[in-house]
């Protein structure tokens, strides 16, 4: 079951949509073009194109943390387009590392224009955060600067270890978690506050809305493993049981691995072989998994993330409208597909 999605979402993209597109129109157009191809802005020919609507949430929650220490939505506008811009240099990066062929239901940018300048294009993105947010009026931009960089080093740091995770059939859940915090959670704590942070409030709320944040962030990637394995291919923009493919060490995998019983002992030999290579081999790994309780699991780990998120809301005096509206967010992050 899929809930409706939050009105939040679609009033952040209202208010970071034309930050975005003033910020590429300082790229040069080489890099503009792969950037704006990327958010499907235009064609790989360079043709303008209907935006493909992305989830925005990363500006959704920018927006959210200001409004919950009192201030205006706008007061999270650089903000919010510097943690998306972070965003999508990771996204740039990982496509090519990931050597995924395929986002939103087309080739992604690497297959399109190629390695070198995806990557380039990433990189772009990086310093146009950092020069977003220091063009922003406020007094707390410099702090708001310094917590962007620590979430995009943590995020660079966390995909690191997902990089030497792969392959591996060793992984237990704490490191698992931890690498997953880093990769996922690092960044959504920072958009999680950095509203707050630009409209000088106190750090306790910071502090909250940043624990909010990671906490969401691991729900949010459970979520996402567990699509990697049993997502329908139209909704998630990639073939069922893709990461077993790939052999990553994802949640369910790790659930499945440290489960006791013969299918857990079978589906280890299965992948100590090699990545699953046939239709067949496929199949019956994803049927180890469920098997195994690994779908249920990742479900239950998903919604105790939630539940952490809950609580760090509740630990700050929180504008009331903007915390029912952290919640929705927090309940459709975990609904997506479950």
């Amino acid at each position: 079951m899929t809930e409706a999605a939050p009105k939040s979402l679609a009033r952040a993209r209202e208010l970071v949509a034309p930050a975005l597109a003033a910020a590429a129109q300082t790229l040069s157009p080489e890099l503009r073009r792969i950037v704006e191809y990327h958010w499907g802005f235009v064609d790989a020919a360079g043709a303008r194109i209907r935006a493909a609507a992305g989830k925005a949430l990363r500006p959704t929650l920018a927006m959210l943390s200001a409004e919950a220490v009192g201030a205006s939505a706008d007061r999270a506008r650089a903000g919010a387009a510097a943690v998306e811009l972070i965003h999508d240099f990771t996204l740039l990066h990982d496509d090519v590392m990931d050597g995924d062929r395929e986002r939103r239901h087309r080739p992604t940018a690497w297959v399109v224009f190629g390695s070198g300048p995806a990557i380039c294009a990433g990189d772009a993105l990086v310093l146009l955060a950092q020069r977003v947010l220091l063009a922003d009026s406020s007094p707390a931009r410099v702090a708001a600067l310094a917590a962007l960089g620590e979430s995009a080093a943590e995020v660079i740091a966390g995909q690191a270890l997902d990089l030497s995770f792969e392959g591996r059939l060793d992984v237990g859940l704490d490191a698992y978690l931890a690498m997953a915090g880093r990769k996922t959670g690092a960044l959504l704590g920072c958009a999680a506050s950095i509203g707050a942070i630009l409209a000088g409030a106190p750090e306790s709320s910071v502090a909250a809305l940043r624990a909010y944040g990671v906490a969401l962030g691991l729900a949010f990637q459970a979520v996402d493993d567990w699509l990697g394995i049993w997502g329908a291919p139209e909704r998630t923009g990639k073939p069922v049981a893709n990461d077993l493919r790939q052999r990553k060490a994802s949640l369910p995998i790790v659930f499945a691995l440290a489960a006791p019983g013969a299918e857990a002992r079978e589906l280890r030999a299965l992948l100590e072989r090699a990545a699953p290579a046939d239709e067949d081999a496929v199949q019956r790994a994803v049927e180890l998994l469920e098997a195994c309780g690994a779908a249920a699991r990742t479900r239950v780990e998903a919604l105790g993330q939630i539940e952490i998120a809950r609580a760090a809301l509740e630990s700050a005096p929180l504008e009331a409208a903007a915390r029912v509206e952290l919640l929705e967010l927090a309940a459709f992050v975990v609904q997506r597909e479950f």
